[in-house]
């Protein structure tokens, strides 16, 4: 057998060393970004988000709740512009049949009414009850919304600049929930200034036959109550029990969010 002289083998020796530390650096990669960053690498750009769901300067659109009716659900969208109604549509309306002609005169004609009122205190369209009730219910939604965002950002703007509690002093309009009665829901909006209740109104009150002469009587009533009380402690009507149980829920309701 052949003996290998020594320095062959250490020449083979480096040969493979060199090989290998030349195979490391092939695999290296090209760009490292933790080495880039200790060079004072600037890092990829990321792209900015913007922000989503802005209503803009006192602008914007804000859809009602569905308000479910006998003949199918009515929903209201509004463009509100400088604490204005501008524009008004209903993106759900009873369809099919003669529903079609119904829905057809009276949304229009229902539109027009909440753009000029500025409010959901607008006169039902003759031959349109169920339409014209579930416009105003889906309508008064949109409009709580549209003060709750306005509110919000009243005060977030107060904040800001320490002036957070002189909104608590100023006059706020707050609309109570709906409550449910036997005879009809009854709502009510109530006015508060200077942490008095200033003037209220029945926006929802039963309707419909002997109910029409009951709320003509009651509600005028239960408002006066309600401004001279300061509170929703007030008495029932007599021969409108469940009116004013409502009434007086729905005023409650409103007078919670007032103190919230």
């Amino acid at each position: 057998m052949r003996k290998s002289h020594p320095v062959r083998r250490a020449v083979l020796a480096g040969a493979a060393t060199v090989s290998g530390i030349v195979l490391l650096l092939s695999l290296k990669p090209a760009s490292d970004p933790g080495s880039a960053s200790a060079a004072g690498g600037a890092a990829p750009p990321v792209a900015a988000q913007s922000p989503q769901g802005g209503r803009g300067a006192g602008a914007g659109t804000v859809t009602g709740d569905a308000a479910d009716t006998r003949y199918g659900p009515v929903q209201v969208r509004l463009t509100v512009s400088g604490g204005k109604i501008t524009g008004a549509e209903a993106v759900q309306a009873p369809r099919g049949g003669q529903s079609d002609r119904v829905t057809a005169d009276a949304v229009p004609e229902l539109n027009r009414a909440a753009v000029a009122a500025g409010t959901a205190d607008i006169d039902a369209v003759s031959g349109a009850t169920y339409t014209s009730a579930g416009y105003r219910q889906s309508l008064q939604s949109a409009l709580d919304k549209a003060a709750a965002a306005d509110k919000a950002d009243s005060g977030a703007a107060a904040d800001a600049s320490g002036g957070a509690a002189g909104i608590r002093q100023g006059t706020q309009v707050l609309t109570g929930d709906a409550a449910q009665t036997q005879y009809g829901p009854v709502q009510v909006r109530v006015t508060v200034s200077g942490g008095k209740i200033t003037d209220v109104e029945a926006l929802q009150a039963p309707r419909g036959g002997r109910s029409d002469q009951v709320t003509a009587d009651a509600v005028p009533e239960l408002n006066r109550a309600a401004v001279a009380a300061g509170t929703a402690d007030i008495d029932a009507v007599s021969g409108a029990t469940y009116t004013s149980a409502g009434y007086r829920q729905s005023l409650q309701s409103a007078l919670d969010r007032a103190g919230g």
